[in-house]
């Protein structure tokens, strides 16, 4: 399948994470998206280093300026399960608006055509890192990474996009 462009709409999936109570629930990303402006950003893997050292603390630290420019959901996704993606966001204290969102079979990593074959690092089918920006589930932003590198799509690559 071709990667998400600009233009397409998002797919809708269901995704896992734990809720302020601690209990396992499973959300669409279309509940979270339509009718809003959402950031939706994919990294390889939870506890990796650029994933945790540089990605999503990019989000993290420019969430407020994010939000001051429309932006109403910010979604990280991972192909890793709901408790390891629990137990990674606990590793960021300070994050009120980033949501970990877990992708565990890596199905919607698929559906955006954004799946990436680390087998050979004994890593398994994992997601492209990536950013995307969707108004109600249009692509407007579809900044893809190729490899491990990590040159278009932190959050302040976003915020040049709604800058302009």
């Amino acid at each position: 399948m071709a990667p998400i462009a600009v233009g397409d709409k998002i797919p809708d999936g269901t995704l896992g994470y734990f809720d302020a109570e601690d209990n396992l629930q499973q959300v669409s990303i279309h509940s979270l998206a339509a009718g809003k402006k959402v950031i939706l950003f994919g990294v390889p893997g939870a506890f990796t280093p650029t994933c945790s050292l540089k990605h999503v603390p990019s989000f993290t630290e420019k969430a407020q300026e994010l939000k001051t420019k429309g932006i109403e959901e910010i979604i990280c996704i991972s192909v890793n399960d709901p408790f390891v993606m629990k137990e990674w966001a606990k590793t960021f204290p300070g994050n009120k608006e980033v949501k970990f969102l877990a992708d565990g079979s890596a199905k919607y990593t698929y559906a955006l055509g954004l799946e990436l074959d680390l087998t050979s690092m004994g890593l398994g089918i994992r997601s492209r890192r990536f950013a995307l920006v969707a108004d109600n589930l249009e692509v407007k932003v579809a900044n893809l990474e190729e490899g491990g590198d990590f040159t278009v799509s932190s959050a302040e690559d976003i915020l040049k996009y709604l800058d302009a």
